[in-house]
């Protein structure tokens, strides 16, 4: 472009020159989001009403009662001045607009240093590109899918961290543990195509399992009547049925699997752990099912910082620590850690150091993560007998 005149061209250049210096100021020592004055906050995205609330509701229960825990001590440590945490929550209402638009709020109006949330892989994944653009991390406690931490190119998302192991590894150890266990030879598949995590946790079953997958079949989210797949693998001779899905269909087809005569094992994944499972499918019903679950409260008495977290819990909402609130729980102190590790509440800081999380001591176990920021962890087995959980296994 050729400047005509003298003034409009000097006009234009400093122009340019006072956006340059914008510019330098949003990508220099300001980039993110710095706490101000004895309070840090963090913000959470969370599905509190909508399909996957009653997930959303356990993890935020978890998340109060970390902030509790911290704060309860004088809150963190930053520049040797204790700081304390102040949470924001947004409902995403379980749907994935909503959820960028709250991941917009948090961290533009609100601004926060950290989100946690939101909880399923495809809200958490639309929050994505405006953490990015804040340069706000993003700490999803049950994000599952194997690509929500990954670009497009397979790199990683330098602001996405999650709290609960991938489908592929909750997949592989429900094979395992029909494999060892179970000693299953032959296994039908119901899975939920709605999403990425059905559809993942089957494939990687599938992958894992030694014997032979006599018939897979999909359902839907919504889904009411589960006659037709449940006819279509009463007759194979199975030993287990693998349903990977959430309580709220998977309640059903227990309910409809026992009463069609099928009494096979029936294995399902974390997204069963909600004390409505027993409520749809009816106490009697609930027997020989099995799930994999990053945390069992079973297999956690064994871990000091579990036992502390269910007895708090248990004091403080009036019932046994929920799965998902466990991972909430985490998920929270997994930011804590890294503002501490930090010693700053500048949000690219606390980035950092959540990438470099080691040994922390959580109530699902130690929590290290990698290099795709997933985090290193064991997986539990929870036996179901009469509607209650009886039994707890460690599978590699």
């Amino acid at each position: 472009m050729k400047i005509k005149n003298k003034k409009t061209g000097i006009a234009i250049m400093m122009a340019a020159m006072t956006m340059m210096a914008a510019g330098c100021s949003a990508t220099g020592s300001q980039k993110g989001n710095s706490a101000s004055g004895n309070t840090i906050k963090v913000g959470v995205n969370m599905e509190l009403s909508g399909a996957a609330a009653g997930y959303g509701q356990q993890e935020e229960n978890g998340i109060k009662l970390a902030v509790h825990d911290i704060n309860k001590k004088g809150g963190i440590k930053v520049n040797g001045k204790k700081m304390k945490i102040k949470i924001i929550t947004r409902d995403n209402k379980t749907s994935t607009s909503t959820a960028a638009s709250v991941a917009s709020q948090l961290t533009t109006k609100d601004k926060v240093v950290a989100t946690v949330g939101p909880a399923t892989t495809n809200a958490a994944t639309a929050a994505i590109p405006n953490q990015t653009k804040a340069q706000v991390p993003l700490v999803s406690p049950t994000a599952a899918d194997p690509s929500f931490t990954r670009t497009k190119k397979g790199g990683v998302q330098k602001y996405v961290f999650r709290a609960q192991a991938q489908n592929n590894y909750q997949g592989q150890v429900a094979a395992n543990f029909a494999n060892t266990h179970l000693k299953a030879k032959r296994v039908a598949i119901l899975a939920d195509n709605s999403s990425d995590y059905g559809t993942g946790l089957a494939k990687a079953f599938k992958k894992n399992f030694k014997g032979t997958i006599v018939s897979t079949q999909y359902f839907q989210e919504g889904d009411k009547d589960f006659s037709s797949l449940i006819t279509a693998i009463k007759n194979k001779k199975i030993d287990a049925i693998y349903v990977p899905g959430y309580y709220s269909e998977v309640g059903v087809i227990i309910k409809q699997a026992r009463e069609a005569g099928i009494n096979a094992p029936i294995i399902g994944s974390g997204g069963m752990a909600d004390p409505k499972l027993t409520k749809i499918a009816g106490a009697a019903n609930a027997t020989n099912v099995y799930y994999t679950t990053p945390f069992s409260t079973i297999t956690a008495k064994n871990n000091a910082e579990a036992r502390k977290f269910m007895k708090e819990y248990k004091a403080k909402y009036g019932q046994t620590a929920p799965t998902y609130s466990a991972l909430g729980y985490d998920a929270t102190m997994m930011v804590a850690n890294a503002i501490k590790k930090a010693d700053s509440t500048n949000s690219n800081k606390i980035t950092e150091a959540l990438a470099k999380t080691k040994n922390m001591k959580g109530v699902t176990g130690t929590i290290s993560v990698n290099k795709h920021h997933d985090p290193q962890m064991k997986m539990s087995v929870e036996r179901m007998t009469n509607g209650k959980v009886v039994a707890g296994y460690t599978v590699k």
